[in-house]
């Protein structure tokens, strides 16, 4: 059976990481852009992540340039829009596809164990997110439009 820590991706130094380094913790997985218009969703990201890191939980992001071209930038510029607009501190992965052929294996799987609206597997737009339980299984699949304050009630739950 497949789950969350069977993928590994690169960090955003370029250094793999394999996702079993997370086991045991509920995670929460985003597609980010730095200009997309949900950039702001960083900042109830990051204190999802201060308020429930210390219990076992964790936000991955991926960084996508596939929506009208807005993550242009390379690592260092992610980095450092992300740690100065929005003082992130959680974990930010190289930047990926999410759709089509050159997709990551582990949005394949993501999108096939949480399908969206009407039952498509392809990802919208930016800040789509995947809420996964502390055994590396999909849980629940957010709109880009839902904001993180959301799912606080529903990671409640896996915590």
């Amino acid at each position: 059976m497949t789950t969350t820590y069977d993928f590994e991706a690169d960090l955003l130094d370029g250094m793999p990481q394999k996702l079993d380094a997370y086991r045991g913790k509920a995670l929460l997985i985003v597609n980010v852009a730095s200009k997309c218009g949900f950039a702001p969703q960083y900042e109830g990201l990051e204190a999802l992540y201060r308020a429930h890191k210390d219990r076992g939980f964790e936000v991955l992001g991926f960084p996508c340039n596939q929506f009208g071209h807005q993550e242009p930038g390379d690592a260092e510029e992610i980095r450092n829009f992300c740690s100065t607009k929005y003082a992130v501190t959680f974990p930010l992965f190289a930047k990926i596809d999410v759709n089509g052929a050159d997709a990551h294996p582990l949005y394949r799987y993501l999108k096939h164990a949480a399908p969206g609206v009407l039952g498509s597997e392809a990802i919208k737009w930016n800040f789509t997110k995947f809420l996964i339980d502390r055994e590396g299984n999909v849980v629940r699949r957010y709109a880009s439009a839902d904001k993180p304050e959301k799912i606080d009630k529903d990671l409640a739950a896996l915590l």
